[in-house]
């Protein structure tokens, strides 16, 4: 494998290819390390020729607009934020089958982009694509794992031409990069690109984002705690998933008919495979006992998954 700064060389020497001089692009930064890698390195090369911008799905994490927001700023990117909140709630209207919900989040992050576009005379779209996007994507002798949106989501009428400088490169590579190029929070964990809509089964709404937020937001603070305390290590991947089934709880002396909550970690490098964590019994303890407290009425039951990739993926969408 190259070191860091032989990748940056030569990703830099394609985007000046890529987009030569005259030529204007917008870069899709959604906060995680793949697009803010690949935006930093658009506006190492090309500057004020790049319009880098995050758009709010809706489907966020708790203040993660803020939050990507200020990271990117430090790292010398005028980020803009667009809020296309109802844009995506329409577009998964009554969707449940997984695919649809990416290829339809693939798509409506294209018009966004093709709108604002228009303000910059812009016809290249930069986007932070690695090689487990399109690796799952399938295509050519490969099988169809699941749609990236970023990949098997885009639209065949797109007018913008997809740039992709981190496309052959995994997890560890880019964040090896992001560290050589002192991009704040190179390790913070990965967060898929279609945000909560692949982790709320079944039909996306913004109640039921709403509910899965609030468990992700005890998911990240229990284990974050736990780490600060020194009680156990980082997992590489910890988040909350609102399964499509509800079942029979108590509260008191009454009867509850809720939703169901999974907890999910995982230890990987390249998230090409991935194994799952074995949190002490106490920390699920604590997870389960705030959830259901917090969202009493909403969630009666909380499940932890012990599942690998393979035979599952990291995310249950």
């Amino acid at each position: 494998m190259k070191d860091a700064a032989a990748h940056i060389a030569d990703i830099e020497k394609s985007l000046k290819a890529e987009i030569p001089e005259g030529v204007t692009a917008v870069a899709a930064v959604s906060g995680g390390i793949d697009s803010t890698v690949a935006a930093v390195l658009a506006n190492r090369v090309i500057g004020t020729r790049v319009r880098p911008l995050f758009v709010d799905t809706g489907l966020l994490r708790q203040d993660e607009g803020p939050k990507v927001l200020g990271s990117v700023r430090k790292a010398g990117i005028p980020l803009e934020l667009i809020d296309a909140r109802q844009t995506f709630f329409r577009a998964l209207k009554g969707v449940i089958d997984p695919e649809e919900k990416r290829t339809r989040i693939g798509e409506a992050f294209i018009r966004v982009f093709e709108q604002e576009a228009k303000s910059n005379g812009a016809t290249h779209l930069i986007q932070g694509t690695i090689a487990p996007d399109w690796i799952e994507s399938g295509g050519g002798m490969r099988d169809t794992i699941k749609k990236h949106h970023n990949v098997g989501g885009l639209p065949k009428d797109m007018r913008l031409k997809v740039v992709e400088p981190l496309r052959d490169l995994y997890k560890d590579e880019v964040r090896a990069i992001a560290k050589h190029l002192g991009v704040p929070e190179a390790s913070r964990q990965p967060f898929p690109g279609p945000g909560l809509a692949v982790r709320v089964l079944g039909e996306v709404t913004e109640e039921r984002v709403a509910t899965l937020r609030a468990a992700t937001v005890v998911v990240e603070e229990a284990v974050e705690r736990a780490v600060g305390q020194g009680k156990i290590h980082s997992p590489w991947q910890y988040f909350a998933v609102l399964l499509p089934i509800q079942s029979t709880g108590v509260i008191g002396d009454n009867r509850t008919y809720a939703n169901t909550v999974a907890v999910r970690m995982v230890e990987s490098s390249d998230a090409m495979s991935a194994t799952a964590s074995e949190p002490p019994a106490w920390l699920l303890r604590e997870i389960s006992e705030r959830i259901t407290r917090e969202l009493s009425g909403k969630v009666n039951r909380v499940v932890y998954d012990v599942t690998d990739k393979p035979p599952a993926t990291i995310e249950w969408e």
